[in-house]
């Protein structure tokens, strides 16, 4: 019994960050830190639906998976 509560637990203690919410516009920036640092000048960041990503490619997801970050290179239209 006691090395099930403690597995229990323990798993518990491990997902707890795989579960938590993490914000777009603070995911949105790191991901164009990474982008700005491999030397892309133009290129556009949106949070958007999911299912809503159309010619787009999905580079995240936020809101606990309700919403994805879309990323297209070129200048914003």
């Amino acid at each position: 019994m006691d090395k099930t509560l403690l597995l229990a637990v323990t798993l518990a203690l491990v997902a707890t960050p795989a579960l938590a919410r993490k914000d777009c516009e603070e995911l949105k920036a790191e991901i164009a830190a990474k982008i700005e640092k491999k030397g892309v000048k133009a290129y556009t960041l949106e949070a958007v639906k999911k299912g809503e990503e159309g010619d787009r490619r999905v580079v995240g997801t936020c809101d606990g998976g309700a919403k994805v970050i879309v990323y297209k290179r070129g200048k914003p239209t």
